[in-house]
């Protein structure tokens, strides 16, 4: 799909009524449907089909629309494909459903906003659960769902995610001020072994 000719489709329909140059419209118009008699009688009084010109540019900017949307749509699925496929949460025969997964010996020795973290991570895995089984749900239903109705569910999958890993990284890596003084101690050099004689 030429992406250039929406947005100059779009771009025409952005402007006001009264700054339109209605020949252009009849021109964009030719260009979408290659139909040469059309445009040889709009180009006659642009200005008078002006109704007609502007519907007909509408509905081919939401088909347009609605055709980039389900593209976007399908990279976006296969995204969450591939999150769905590397999580063990979401598979039907996790061994390690009982198992609280990642949680720190010294959890309840972190600051509260580290160990918050955690905490929020189980709600986002809860809610990233959520959204799985509605998706499934969509993609299983026998009527046609409409691209708009997926991708804000997707979208939210995939930056559910991200903040997910983001506070997995920060609650893994964070180091206590014991594990700091530790690394900070100097180790204690051996003696140089003299080599005069």
């Amino acid at each position: 799909m030429n992406n250039k000719l929406t947005e100059r489709l779009q771009d025409f329909l952005d402007t006001p009524r009264e700054d339109r140059d209605w020949n252009e419209g009849a021109i964009l118009l030719l260009q979408l449907t290659n139909n040469t008699i059309m445009y040889r009688n709009l180009s006659i009084n642009p200005k008078g089909k002006a109704e007609f010109i502007e519907g007909k540019l509408r509905a081919f900017l939401k088909s347009r629309r609605e055709v980039e949307a389900h593209d976007e749509v399908i990279i976006l699925q296969e995204q969450v494909n591939a999150i769905i496929e590397n999580r063990t949460e979401f598979k039907e025969d996790n061994e390690a459903k009982e198992f609280k997964a990642g949680k720190r010996a010294d959890h309840d020795r972190l600051p509260e906003d580290i160990q918050a973290l955690y905490v929020e991570n189980l709600d986002l895995v809860h809610r990233m659960r959520e959204l799985h089984l509605r998706l499934r749900l969509l993609s299983d239903s026998t009527k046609q769902v409409p691209a708009a109705e997926r991708k804000p569910l997707l979208d939210e999958f995939i930056n559910l995610d991200k903040k997910l890993h983001a506070n997995w990284d920060a609650y893994d890596h964070y180091v206590t001020k014991a594990e700091s003084e530790e690394k900070a101690e100097p180790k204690k050099s051996k003696p140089k072994k003299s080599t005069k004689a």
